[in-house]
């Protein structure tokens, strides 16, 4: 297997929001591209990312290969990545991954890819009434907005507009977003859905946004989260968070 990235940052940028949630991840590799998905430890947030071998300069993979790495090892390495270099990722005989990194001068580094004894992770099938397109930095602003008074945040919506909300002990925080050019909501339905999340992991989530200017929501009443952050013809990176439910 040996993989040319000419423009590192979207694979560096994506490892490094993945390594937020999830430490060892198995990579599988085919002709169409590379896959990963999943958990965190904790079993509340899945992870759903595809790079499309049509983001690659140069893609040779002979046969489906499955790669497991230690992200934050990754993710240390892939930092010394600047924009002017080319990227190499290529399988070794000794079970290692090389990382070459090529501008005025050639770097090479090596890491062990794991034994990771996991089942297999099968992304949910969920199904949505309601979903929003937005800007990616109107949604990691309203996060940022809402964890300086709590630890978890309501989402509230129907078909003309989004509301985000925190309560923490004293303090309240709120934010109102009309469907408009720029929010788009799309649903059937006349109802209005509602759903909390933890804070922690939407904190992670919202990092998205370093690798498009664009997000798709998608949330049920009591129901997981699914964001979507896609660029056309090069990678989708995708969450899944479980809700929290209230024991009141």
């Amino acid at each position: 297997m040996k993989l040319v990235l000419a423009e590192p940052k979207y694979f560096k940028d994506s490892i490094s929001i993945i390594s937020e949630l999830v430490t060892e991840a198995k990579f599988k590799v085919n002709k169409n591209g590379l896959e990963l998905v999943a958990m965190d430890p904790a079993n509340v947030a899945m992870v759903i990312f595809r790079m499309l071998s049509s983001c690659f300069t140069k893609y040779e993979v002979d046969e489906e290969t499955e790669l497991s790495i230690n992200l934050n090892n990754l993710k240390q390495i892939l930092k010394r990545a600047k924009g002017e270099d080319v990227l190499t990722l290529e399988t070794t005989e000794d079970n290692k991954l090389k990382i070459q990194m090529k501008s005025s001068t050639t770097r090479s580094f090596s890491i062990p890819t794991l034994e990771i004894e996991d089942k297999e992770q099968k992304v949910p099938e969920l199904v949505f009434p309601i979903s929003v397109e937005m800007a990616a930095s109107q949604l990691s602003e309203s996060i940022e907005d809402v964890s300086v008074v709590a630890e978890s945040v309501t989402f509230l919506g129907d078909k003309n507009q989004i509301l985000v909300k925190a309560e923490g002990d004293l303090s309240k925080a709120f934010i109102e977003m009309k469907s408009d050019e720029h929010t788009i909501i799309k649903t059937d339905s006349d109802d209005k859905f509602k759903a909390k999340f933890s804070l922690e992991y939407l904190k992670k989530m919202v990092s998205g946004g370093k690798l498009s200017d664009k997000v798709l929501v998608y949330f049920n009443t009591d129901y997981p989260l699914k964001l979507e952050y896609k660029i056309i013809d090069r990678l989708a990176l995708t969450f899944i968070l479980a809700p929290r439910v209230d024991n009141d």
